[in-house]
């Protein structure tokens, strides 16, 4: 499961960099909004499809939950094709959520991990975006997690390589495959 990540200064990213200018030219949003730690139900950065490219746009984090009470912030990769509140978004609602880490609590020590690409910062997530009243929302796509991260907790997020971003968001015909193929290695540390 992913409860929270982070989107840090994007000065040494230039990827995030162009992203974050490109949300500020195109919307009314505040920097501090766009940078730290991302909770569930905040404005996030998310790339979406929009004329062949990877347009950033400010998202909600969480689908509404069932019968109005809190929010849905994930969907397992593996059952998403078949629930309702997904599939749909499956198939014409893919985005990517940026970020420069994600993290997970050790549930015996309460020790909070971040968990990283190894000599990468950049870690791009696959996820789903959907409208509800007016309202654009995102999940993250979650995936049984692999040795690298099953100490700590049993889902982690579907991971994308840069390259992978204009496959996921544009050719359906990948889904399946970024859906079931083994996360890559990470690396944790304590924070």
């Amino acid at each position: 499961m992913c409860g929270r990540y982070t989107l840090a200064s994007a000065e040494d990213l230039s990827d995030f960099e162009d992203i974050i200018n490109e949300i500020q030219r195109s919307e009314t949003a505040r920097k501090d909004i766009l940078q730290g730690d991302i909770y569930p139900t905040d404005l996030a950065p998310v790339l979406i499809p929009e004329n062949r490219m990877a347009i950033p746009k400010l998202v909600v984090w969480g689908f509404p939950g069932f019968k109005g009470k809190g929010v849905i912030i994930n969907a397992r990769a593996e059952t998403a094709p078949s629930k309702p509140l997904f599939s749909g978004a499956l198939s014409y609602g893919r985005c990517v959520i940026p970020s420069t880490g994600f993290f997970e609590w050790d549930k015996r020590t309460k020790q909070k991990y971040q968990f990283n690409l190894p000599d990468s910062r950049a870690l791009y997530m696959a996820g789903l975006v959907r409208e509800f009243e007016g309202q654009r929302r995102f999940v993250i796509l979650t995936t049984s997690a692999n040795e690298s991260m099953q100490d700590i907790h049993d889902r982690m997020p579907v991971i994308l390589d840069k390259n992978d971003i204009e496959a996921w968001l544009y050719d359906s015909s990948y889904t399946g495959y970024f859906l079931q193929r083994t996360p890559p290695v990470l690396e944790k540390r304590a924070v």
